[in-house]
C-alpha cells in the first residue's frame, strides 16, 4: 500500500509540474531570435517599436503551444520578443517566446529592464546594435548582469487576475527599470 501511495504522489507531482513550464531562457531551437533589417539610426526614432508591433493572437497562441504552455492565468506570462522591437527584433515565431512574469528573480520584467537598458546604450551611440541584439539573444540573463547589475534583483511579487485566459494577451509594460537595494 505504502509503495502505490507513493506512485501516485509522484505521478501526481510530474502532472502537475509538466502542466506549467516556466521558461527563464528560452529554447534556442524554438526562439533563436530574429531581426528586421534595420540601422541603430531606425530603432532610436522615437515610435519604431510601437510602428513595426504586429502579432497576431494566433501567433501567441503558437509561441505558448511550442513551449508545451496550455493553461495560464491572465498575467502569469507574456508573448515577447526574444530581441526586442526597440533593438531591431522581429515579429517572427523565430523571435517569440512566453517567459514568466512569476520566476524570480529572473523574469520579463526583469528583461523589460534590460531591453530599456540596452536601447538607451545603442541611442546613445556606446554599443552597437548587432552587438545588443546578440548578447540578449545569447543569453538576457548574462546581459542583464553585464550591463544593468551584477546580482539578481530582489525578488518583486506581481499581482495577476484571477480569470483564466483563453488568449494570450500582451500587456504593456509601465515598470520602471530594477534598482540596486
Amino acid at each position: 500500500m505504502y509503495i502505490l501511495g507513493a506512485l501516485v504522489f509522484l505521478f501526481l507531482a510530474q502532472a502537475v509540474l509538466a502542466q506549467q513550464p516556466t521558461p527563464i531562457l528560452p529554447d534556442a531551437k524554438l526562439t533563436p531570435g530574429d531581426t528586421f533589417d534595420v540601422t541603430a539610426q531606425d530603432v532610436c526614432v522615437p515610435g519604431y517599436a510601437k510602428k513595426v508591433r504586429a502579432v497576431p493572437a494566433w501567433l501567441k497562441r503558437q509561441a505558448y503551444a511550442e513551449y508545451g504552455i496550455t493553461q495560464y492565468k491572465t498575467g502569469d506570462y507574456e508573448v515577447d520578443h526574444l530581441i526586442p522591437l526597440s533593438l531591431g527584433g522581429s515579429n517572427s515565431i523565430r523571435n517569440l517566446w512566453p517567459p514568466s512574469t512569476k520566476t524570480s528573480p529572473w523574469n520579463s520584467y526583469v528583461k523589460d529592464a534590460l531591453e530599456r537598458k540596452l536601447h538607451k546604450l545603442v541611442c546613445a551611440g556606446q554599443l552597437d546594435l548587432k552587438t545588443a541584439q546578440r548578447e540578449i539573444a545569447s543569453n538576457w540573463i548574462e546581459a542583464c548582469k553585464k550591463y544593468v547589475r551584477t546580482s539578481p534583483p530582489a525578488p518583486i511579487v506581481h499581482e495577476t487576475k484571477a480569470a483564466p485566459a483563453t488568449t494570450a494577451n500582451e500587456r504593456r509594460r509601465h515598470d520602471s527599470d530594477f534598482k540596486a537595494r
